[in-house]
């Protein structure tokens, strides 16, 4: 008899998978709790690195269904979505994806629509990043400065109070934390 598991991934911590697993069960996914898999991890990281996915790798067997509402909840690399599914093929494990249609991502057509999917996925991941490396190349030309802004009249906090204090001691007197102090300490 199969078992279905549902992966649930989100990319913050204050995101929740919450929706993802009523948008399984909404489809007809009947998934026990202690099926449910969910994860806080970027896309980007690597499925086979990522804990949670990791565990569920261990616990799927022969036969298995997992669900995924769309297919970035497997990753954002195209490559590692394809090798994700390849591996649970082999193990006899059905990916179904419910945005596909419910289609088994094994299927020819679900390989098919799997690889022109997640490469749009990661056309557009890297799009963003060609954006945001303009846009800071731009900022730049306008001689304009990146970072943390510097905190004026810090410095001079930590040097005053420093003669005779440990590092503990400023951070504790100047209301500083211990890693600013730490970064004012040898000015």
């Amino acid at each position: 008899m199969s078992r279905t598991f549902a992966y649930c991934r989100v990319s913050t911590a204050d995101q929740t998978a919450e929706n993802q697993v009523q948008e399984l069960k909404a489809a007809g996914f009947t998934v026990e709790p202690k099926r449910v898999v969910t994860e806080t991890i970027s896309g980007s990281t690597v499925a086979a690195q990522r804990p949670q996915f990791a565990k569920l790798l261990e616990r799927m067997e022969e036969g298995d269904i997992l669900a995924v509402t769309k297919l970035d909840r497997l990753g954002r690399n195209a490559i590692d979505v394809q090798f994700t599914v390849r591996v649970l093929a082999e193990r006899g494990v059905k990916v179904v994806c419910l945005a596909l249609g419910g289609m088994d991502l094994n299927s020819p057509a679900g390989k098919m629509t799997m690889g022109v999917l997640t490469a749009v996925a990661e056309f557009e991941r890297d799009l963003i990043v060609e954006r945001t490396q303009a846009g800071l190349q731009r900022v730049r030309g306008e001689g304009k400065k990146l970072g943390r802004p510097v905190a004026v009249g810090t410095a001079e906090k930590v040097q005053a109070l420093k003669p005779g204090r440990s590092q503990s001691e400023v951070a504790q007197l100047s209301g500083l934390s211990l890693t600013t102090v730490k970064r004012y300490w040898n000015v």
